[in-house]
């Protein structure tokens, strides 16, 4: 079989994944990626339509050296800080990443061919040092198919509405619980509004609101294994695609109020829910679950490469999965809840759990990047 006829065989999942309105994007960059040119093989012959990158990522990828030898050197020479070293890094990388996606971007109409760059997770809870650090991100990287991550922290709420007012795409990370994807939603309707105010084109502006899958369901199974009865086990692989099911209605209600239909007037764009953290934990679970059993349209679905693969070989992809269980997913959650677990204390506990990650991440990748930098006898 020739490379060109395996491609179209094994895209089929993802090309009707695509065509079912959600759209693929990659959870992963790195410097060889790019240069390789196996970012723009995977979205030539897999769908691929936008990138997010966060703390983890780049520490995986910057860690590891490979790629990052001359730039490394050249910034060791000028003595620059390791904070900036790190930044320059990060940033030359969202910036050649977004020059790949570039075509999809227009083609798309600036809806897809996204990257998205998180701001030093180290801010999480400091409003005005994020709504900063989103603004010197997004002039750093200066191409206009990026997207700035903020935490959906209670800090980060006000960080969205002003960023988003301020004219700036915003992928909002790290959501757990459907409180705060509500105030999520709501902090990007406020930025609209004061968008409008200042006299931006709301056209231009997009958002996503990452809503994070299979964590729930590591905590929750964890629990539930505890407790041992046969009830228990039962709801093991439930929770998270229940939560993500109840964020998509409450993504419906909320784009079919008032409030919204006055900024849609304005060619305003709806904050598309993104399905994040889609990779399996379980191995005993199917590696496509939070593929197959989320779709719905206008989405996003942000998968490891792993994830990508094995969807493109073996993803079941029927239609809409979403929208006709959304009365099985509130008796989900409301079994698990019977049961003694608390919704609200596990998303509290995912959400605190993870911003330490990623703050764990950038530490591991100024460490190494430090390393890097004294090695060449400059002191960071």
């Amino acid at each position: 079989m020739s490379t060109v006829t395996e491609a179209i065989a094994t895209a089929g999942a993802l090309k009707r994944l695509s065509d079912e309105g959600v759209s693929v994007w990659l959870d992963d960059l790195s410097r060889t990626r790019i240069t390789s040119g196996n970012l723009a093989d995977l979205i030539e012959n897999r769908n691929v339509v936008g990138v997010t990158t966060n703390p983890s990522i780049f520490q995986a990828a910057i860690g590891s050296g490979e790629g990052y030898e001359e730039q490394l050197s050249d910034l060791a020479v000028r003595g620059v800080t390791v904070d900036e070293a790190v930044r320059m890094m990060t940033t030359a990388d969202v910036r050649a990443a977004a020059d790949v996606l570039r075509p999809v971007y227009d083609a798309t109409g600036g809806r897809d061919g996204r990257v998205s760059i998180e701001v030093d997770p180290r801010l999480a809870h400091d409003t005005a040092a994020t709504v900063a650090e989103a603004r010197q991100l997004a002039w750093l990287v200066d191409r206009p198919n990026v997207m700035i991550k903020i935490p959906a922290t209670r800090a980060g709420l006000p960080a969205i509405t002003e960023v988003i007012g301020l004219g700036i795409s915003v992928n909002v990370t790290l959501i757990f619980s459907l409180e705060r994807y509500r105030e999520v939603m709501a902090a990007y309707l406020a930025g609209l509004e004061e968008a409008r105010e200042r006299g931006v084109d709301l056209s231009g502006i997009h958002s996503v609101a990452s809503f994070f899958v299979s964590r729930v369901d590591a905590e929750i199974d964890g629990r539930l294994t505890a407790l041992g009865t046969d009830e228990a086990q039962a709801l093991k692989g439930r929770a998270a695609l229940a939560n993500a099911r109840l964020a998509y209605q409450a993504y419906e209600e909320v784009f079919a109020s008032a409030r919204w239909t006055a900024l849609a007037g304005d060619r305003a764009n709806r904050q598309r829910p993104l399905w994040a953290s889609t990779g399996v934990k379980d191995p005993a679970y199917k590696d496509t679950l939070y593929v197959d059993e989320l779709v719905a349209p206008g989405t996003v679905n942000t998968m490891p490469e792993a994830t990508l693969n094995a969807t493109a070989d073996h993803g079941e992809i029927t239609g809409d999965t979403v929208t006709g269980g959304y009365a099985q997913a509130h008796a989900d959650l409301a079994a698990v809840e019977r049961l003694g677990i608390s919704y609200d204390e596990v998303v509290r506990k995912l959400e605190d759990e993870g911003v330490a990650k990623f703050e764990a991440a950038w530490q591991d990748l100024l460490r190494a990047v430090t390393k890097s930098l004294d090695s060449k006898g400059v002191d960071a």
